[in-house]
């Protein structure tokens, strides 16, 4: 982790929890077991600034075959985790995390990247945003996405490297080495507990 180089995290900073789901923590194809290690750093940065929190939820496919191109190739694969075949609920956060959701608010998406409808911007910027922090699942997809949008944008991007998971121990260490390295002017990787403590509300 190369810590909070470019300085303090300001009074403008969002923390984006992304996709922390029931259908990634429990029993489903899709369960990723070390999501345990990490709920509760994530859910001590939700909690440090509730206010501040927005939530993603990544939203399956209605039927398998849904989807343009090459997600209709995936939904078939993935056709047990379409909206049709899943358990009710499973779209929710965790409890734990939505017992919070009063207080922040939720973006759902279809796809991997959250940019592709104007409303995560638009909430970011309804509180003026200028410094995003990233945590939840998966490193090296939804988060990969989530930051490369940011980076974009020209946020400044905080990933919490002991609040995010994935299914690939190889691609969440290469992701967060890619994070570090090869955008190190863009993104910084720093523990939760160094966040928190310099995060002014």
């Amino acid at each position: 982790m190369q810590g909070l180089k470019f300085g303090p995290v300001g009074a403008n900073a969002v923390h984006v929890c992304v996709d922390m789901q029931r259908m990634f923590h429990e029993a489903t194809p899709w369960r990723t077991p070390w999501m345990d290690r990490i709920l509760p750093r994530a859910l001590a940065l939700c909690r440090h600034n509730p206010g501040r929190t927005i939530f993603t939820r990544f939203v399956p496919a209605d039927q398998p075959g849904d989807g343009e191109g090459s997600w209709a190739r995936y939904w078939n694969k993935w056709s047990d985790m379409t909206l049709a075949k899943l358990a009710p609920g499973m779209v929710d956060l965790t409890p734990e995390l939505a017992a919070l959701a009063p207080s922040a608010q939720i973006v759902d998406k279809r796809v991997y990247s959250p940019w592709m409808t104007l409303q995560l911007d638009t909430m970011l910027r309804e509180r003026r945003c200028d410094t995003l922090i990233v945590t939840g699942g998966e490193t090296d997809v939804c988060v990969l996405a989530t930051v490369l949008g940011a980076v974009d944008r020209g946020y400044r991007v905080i990933v919490a490297a002991d609040a995010v998971f994935s299914s690939s121990d190889a691609t969440h260490d290469a992701g967060l080495q890619l994070y570090s390295e090869r955008y190190a002017e863009h993104v910084e990787t720093a523990s939760v507990d160094l966040i928190v403590s310099n995060w002014t509300q």
